[in-house]
């Protein structure tokens, strides 16, 4: 990386720098190029890809546990306003 590079960032970035601000710049962009570097030539050997876990299902059958209309009786006998089987309550807009 050279200082041109630098001032093309700094136009790009619609910054001023200083001679100073430019050579600290380039100075730190080069640390972390070659810090970048060096994790590119890390290799890793796991001997096998590695996987999440199997994949499958995890659904399950919708099925009645209770008994239709086993609750019915209890909630529509306690409820305070009901017409038959129905439960009135406030109208919501």
């Amino acid at each position: 990386m050279e200082i041109k590079d630098v001032e093309k960032l700094a136009q790009l970035a619609r910054i001023e720098l200083t001679e100073a601000e430019k050579q600290a710049y380039l100075k730190d962009i080069s640390a972390i190029l070659s810090y970048v570097d060096q994790i590119k030539e890390v290799t890793t050997t796991t001997g096998e890809e590695r996987k999440a876990g199997e994949l499958r299902n995890v659904l399950r059958v919708d099925e009645v546990k209770n008994k239709p209309g086993l609750n019915t009786k209890v909630v529509t006998d306690e409820f305070p306003r009901k017409e038959r089987d129905y439960l009135k309550v406030k109208k919501i807009l």
